[in-house]
């Protein structure tokens, strides 16, 4: 099985998730871990695409909540392109496989909102075939740290991604 895990991360902890999901797909075989600002994969030549993001302002980030995480100490750079332009960018497909994650405080979806229920429609808009229910991983505060067992959470949900466990009993 080839994957790609493509992340947005402004203070590393949906960075950990998405490192922590494409080691558990790396069992499977090649997996490929990138940042939103690497270049793309070759969709053509993958079985899975995942794709994480933090939730700012109850959804996708946007330019102005991007250089707000840069003010409040995330990552060095720029405000780079985020999840929602990434994706904007991909070609449509026909049947790929996909996931969607993100990280959020651990509250009601109505309080808090979910980067990955956004990456998930526009990833079924763009012609991938959903293989999971968009999941969250859940952190203390803005900045972090997670909440502790989100990384074992986080690869529990990546295993259940592979075709042949997802069909065996646990």
């Amino acid at each position: 099985m080839k994957a790609a895990v493509i992340f947005e991360s402004w203070f590393g902890n949906t960075y950990k998730v998405a490192e922590a999901i494409a080691h558990e797909l790396a069992a499977e075989g090649g997996v490929e871990l990138l940042s939103v600002d690497e270049l793309p994969p070759r969709l053509d030549e993958l079985d899975l695409l995942v794709v994480g993001a933090p939730t700012h302002i109850h959804g996708l980030s946007s330019a102005m909540s991007r250089r707000s995480a840069l003010e409040q100490g995330g990552r060095n750079g720029d405000a780079g392109i985020g999840v929602r332009g990434w994706l904007r960018e991909l070609p449509k497909v026909d049947g790929v496989r996909a996931a969607a994650f993100d990280t959020r405080f651990e509250r009601s979806l109505f309080v808090t909102g979910s980067a990955a229920r956004g990456i998930a429609k526009r990833l079924e808009h763009r012609g991938f075939e959903l293989a999971a229910p968009p999941e969250s991983f859940f952190v203390e505060e803005s900045e972090g740290p997670l909440k502790e067992g989100e990384l074992e959470r986080a690869a529990a949900w990546a295993g259940s991604l592979v075709p042949a466990r997802a069909a065996s009993p646990a």
